[in-house]
């Protein structure tokens, strides 16, 4: 007999997360897709309520620290396209995560900051939050946001 297959929903429950609504896209694309057993958001945003919560370069108005918790909410708004489109409760397990850092000149410290996201995937996912990564510096990000982040998702 197999055990039942975890429900992601209660393990943020227990976090004290609440997902939050599909953020809106900002230009010619979707959320996420789906192909096979794989689903594959668009970059997210740090956005919550409809903004972004700060903008600026890190390493240079936005501290690493500020940046990690940034990281943190474009994951929530990863998985919240990826419940939109195939519910959550159907993710086997995160794949990948790459995360794009708007970085001052001379920052290095992009796992740093792309740390929050996986972090945070870890303690929901457990063992299925595992991933492969990219923490990428880049001179600009969309409209400003100091962090983008993007998931792989493999389903059951």
């Amino acid at each position: 007999m197999t055990s039942p297959a975890p429900s992601w929903h209660a393990r943020l429950a227990e976090l004290g997360v609440r997902l939050p609504p599909v953020a809106a896209p900002v230009a010619a694309y979707v959320p996420a897709v789906r192909t096979g057993q794989l689903v594959f958001t668009s970059g997210q945003l740090p956005f919550v309520d409809g903004g972004l919560r700060r903008t600026g370069k890190v390493g240079g108005s936005v501290e690493i620290e500020e940046a990690a918790a940034d990281a943190k909410v474009c994951v929530l708004n990863a998985l919240a396209a990826v419940d939109d489109l195939v519910g959550l409760d159907s993710v086997a397990r995160i794949v990948r995560v790459v995360g794009y850092v708007a970085s001052a000149e001379g920052f290095t410290g992009q796992p740093r900051v792309v740390n929050g996201a996986s972090e945070f995937l870890g303690r929901v996912f457990g063992e299925a939050g595992q991933h492969a990564r990219s923490a990428v510096g880049v001179a600009e990000l969309p409209l400003g946001a100091p962090v983008e982040v993007e998931l792989t998702v493999e389903l059951r």
